[in-house]
């Protein structure tokens, strides 16, 4: 569990604010712009947060069901998970060894007004499957890689 292991870190992660990552995407998110807005607002938890590219091609269709337009994987208008976290150490309070992040903490952070989002409009992939890990590492070998900061 999400919640549950980085319950579990605890001791390696008080004394104030920290950054964690799920670890399986990547992203060109300017990480000092990420603290200074997680220092900016004084609550316990920033997410980044990222408008992914949608997976299939989206149609208008007017009511007589003709196609009023087409666009190919177009980018979201919701607002999802990046993955990539600043927390204060009070985030423990909402957390336990069974604890999904996801669920019951992140809704209650959201309910106790403890949680602002860090709105990245660059680069941010997933590889949750066999084809975004493909497309990864043909970024990678091309020399394309929008997440690799240093030369």
């Amino acid at each position: 569990m999400t919640g549950g292991r980085l319950f579990k870190a605890r001791k390696y992660l008080s004394g104030g604010t920290f950054m964690c990552t799920y670890g399986d995407g990547v992203a060109n998110i300017d990480v000092k712009k990420l603290l200074d807005f997680h220092k900016s607002h004084g609550k316990i938890a920033t997410i980044s947060t990222v408008r992914p590219e949608t997976r299939f091609g989206v149609l208008d269709i007017n009511p007589d069901n003709s196609v009023k337009s087409f666009r190919e994987k177009p980018q979201s208008d919701n607002w999802v998970n990046a993955g990539y976290f600043v927390f204060e150490e009070k985030i423990f309070d909402y957390l336990d060894e069974n604890s999904v992040l996801e669920n019951e903490p992140f809704a209650q952070l959201a309910k106790d007004n403890q949680m602002y989002a860090f709105r990245h409009e660059g680069f941010w992939q997933p590889m949750d499957t066999y084809r975004e890990f493909k497309l990864l590492n043909d970024l990678w070998d091309s020399n394309k890689a929008p997440w690799k900061a240093w030369k």
